[in-house]
């Protein structure tokens, strides 16, 4: 992953679930952008691993 160029969006969440995932990411000592990575990419591998399909 070194080195490799990243897209870059905007993401509106509520400042509650802000709160959440900084005290998350302290806990992990990940930064809150880099806690939201590791989420998304657990989550897609799970989706990987159950075989599940996009909606037709």
């Amino acid at each position: 992953m070194a080195g490799e160029e990243k897209k870059s969006f905007l993401l509106r969440i509520s400042p509650e679930l802000w709160a959440e995932l900084e005290k998350w990411a302290a806990d992990e000592l990940r930064s809150v952008n880099g806690q939201i990575e590791f989420i998304l990419r657990q989550a897609v591998a799970r989706r990987k691993h159950s075989g599940d399909k996009e909606p037709s």
